[in-house]
């Protein structure tokens, strides 16, 4: 199967997966592959559990980028985006 397919085969992936998970006595579990893929977690990733009316709910936590913080660091004068970097160059070169 080529890499375009298995893309198009995650991505048309349906919300009825289900899948069984063991819990240790340490109460860790293994996620299964097709229930990482449909959350879209990857080691290191963060998980919440919530209480719904119907049981609990398991959602990836969005983390901001840790590089967010290091935006525009450097570049005093320079406005930020495409079209800011465009006008500080023609201005520089003088047209």
């Amino acid at each position: 199967m080529k890499s375009k397919e298995k893309v198009a085969k995650v991505r048309n992936m349906k919300n009825s997966v289900q899948k069984e998970a063991k819990v240790t006595s340490k109460g860790q579990i293994t996620i299964p592959l097709e229930v990482r893929r449909a959350l879209g977690v990857r080691a290191g990733d963060r998980l919440l559990f919530e209480d719904d009316e119907g049981g609990m709910r398991v959602r990836k936590v969005q983390q901001e980028s840790p590089f967010a913080k290091y935006a525009g660091i450097g570049n005093p004068g320079i406005p930020s985006g495409r079209k800011g970097i465009n006008r500080w160059l023609r201005e520089l070169r003088g047209r």
